[in-house]
């Protein structure tokens, strides 16, 4: 009979051999998840990653569980066994009595008694978990520990390799408008998920909900809907679930057989479950949801020629919400506050975040032009305000601040009219492009480095009424002057 230190040095062996394999990193992981399943005399395993927001547990390997179980609900890292965000291994004596179990009713069902968790680190970032399950009572060894802590480094090359692969073949590999594509900015969960959809269309919403950087679990849960015996006999697993948005989402085609058996298992759904927030969606719904929520024009899904929303419109607008708190504290004290913008970019920005400034407020536009070219660019006044600044409190709007050479120029303007106070409001701070030593009092967000439309923002006079803020396909401007 062989001992554990056999298993385990065998194990190791076969999970080394896998790992150099051409398998996909799907069968990859799920094949380490049945070697530790079966080295450790345990019942199941499963290899989690983090999502990008390091909340969710998303499963990338599995071996041994009921679908039941795997399919319990959204796993937030924070909620289930949260010291392994510390880096700590950790063990359940009693999954059904232990508090940092997140579903301990389905594990005493499912009969999960003890658990093994480890972190999976990069370069001392947790970036995902191992996590063994076993049907009886277990106290964990030193020797099991130091096992599946040797395993999560060897998932943590794979993820590596796995990146480098996608680097190599974005150079190498792809046509040139996948190329393109493959720059655009994404998590790094979401360039490693290893699910393969079930229909073209969930795949299709999956790129959409990514297009908007809304976060989505895919099949995370499934619903018992009728037992004959105490056995499920009929369950329902929907299609997506968006954690921001507390909603499951079940997509549909238009062919009324189906449509009537999901509606049916929907009812049943809600009977037994009434705090799940659910909807039914055809392809031509997507859209009106996502224009429910703000999240685009309605009737469009990608605005053509932007690669990627960087901010959501709910994200403005809390964002706003912060600033006009902010500013309403710091002038408490004043008989009202100037603001003053230059058109048109602000407009959006200058609306929004007086309404909910708790003080009164005068507002105040001007516009300016540009002359010249290259670095003796230089700025021109073409229309004023209209009131006088002397001994006021006064606040710029600004819509973004890359280099700060124009808005360098307005303060020294506004500065030999004698205000009271002048202080900068910003909804973007674009620091990478600074030239000017300028201070901001209030900034909204601090992007990157690229050329943004959207929200009040264009690109050749087009692009301001997205309702948000998106990045523009490079290939499409040449810039001849800062944004």
């Amino acid at each position: 009979m062989r001992t554990f230190k056999d298993r385990y040095y065998l194990a190791l062996k076969q999970v080394s051999k896998i790992a150099n394999s051409t398998l996909s990193l799907r069968k990859i992981f799920d094949s380490i998840a049945k070697n530790i399943t079966k080295a450790m005399q345990a019942n199941g395993c499963c290899v989690f990653l983090l999502d990008h927001k390091k909340e969710y547990l998303i499963i990338v390997g599995t071996y041994g569980l009921s679908d039941i179980y795997l399919r319990k609900g959204p796993l937030n890292a924070h909620k289930s066994l949260p010291e392994i965000l510390a880096g700590k291994v950790v063990t359940v004596a009693n999954a059904s009595k232990d508090k940092r179990i997140q579903h301990p009713q389905v594990a005493e069902e499912q009969r999960v008694h003890s658990i093994l968790g480890a972190p999976i680190l990069r370069e001392g970032e947790i970036i995902g978990e191992i996590r063994v399950y076993t049907r009886e009572p277990r106290q964990f060894s030193k020797a099991d520990i130091d096992f599946i802590n040797s395993i999560a480094d060897v998932n943590t090359v794979l993820i590596e390799r796995a990146k480098l692969q996608q680097l190599l073949a974005r150079r190498y590999k792809v046509s040139e408008k996948k190329a393109k594509l493959a720059q655009a900015p994404q998590s790094p969960t979401a360039s490693l998920r290893p699910t393969e959809f079930v229909h073209p269309s969930e795949e299709q919403f999956a790129k959409l909900l990514d297009f908007y950087c809304i976060e989505w679990l895919y099949e995370p849960r499934s619903f018992p809907l009728r037992w004959e015996n105490n056995t499920v006999v009929e369950m329902f697993t929907p299609d997506f679930y968006l954690p921001g948005l507390n909603l499951y989402i079940e997509l549909t085609t238009l062919q009324q057989p189906l449509i009537t058996t999901k509606n049916r298992k929907l009812r049943l759904l809600k009977e037994l479950y009434p705090e799940i927030n659910i909807k039914l969606l055809a392809k031509n719904d997507f859209f009106k949801l996502l224009a429910k929520y703000g999240y685009g024009p309605q009737g469009k899904a990608k605005i053509e020629g932007v690669n990627q929303v960087l901010y959501t419109h709910t994200q403005i607008q809390r964002r706003i919400r912060t600033l006009a708190r902010h500013i309403s504290h710091d002038y408490a004290s004043s008989e009202r506050l100037v603001l003053v913008g230059v058109l048109k970019g602000v407009v959006c920005f200058m609306t929004d975040l007086m309404q909910h400034l708790s003080l009164p407020v005068i507002i105040d536009f001007m516009s300016i032009s540009y002359y010249g070219g290259g670095d003796s660019q230089v700025v021109k006044i073409t229309k004023d305000i209209d009131s006088s600044i002397t001994g006021q409190h006064v606040l710029m709007i600004e819509d973004i601040v890359d280099t700060g050479m124009t808005l360098n120029y307005i303060l020294s303007h506004f500065s030999a009219q004698n205000p009271a106070s002048l202080r900068v409001c910003t909804l973007l701070d674009k620091r990478a492009r600074r030239l000017a030593n300028i201070s901001l009092d209030y900034v909204g967000f601090e992007i990157p480095d690229e050329f943004v439309v959207g929200y009040g923002l264009d690109y050749k006079g087009e692009y301001r009424n997205l309702p948000f803020i998106g990045i523009l396909q490079p290939e499409l401007f040449k810039e001849s002057k800062p944004q």
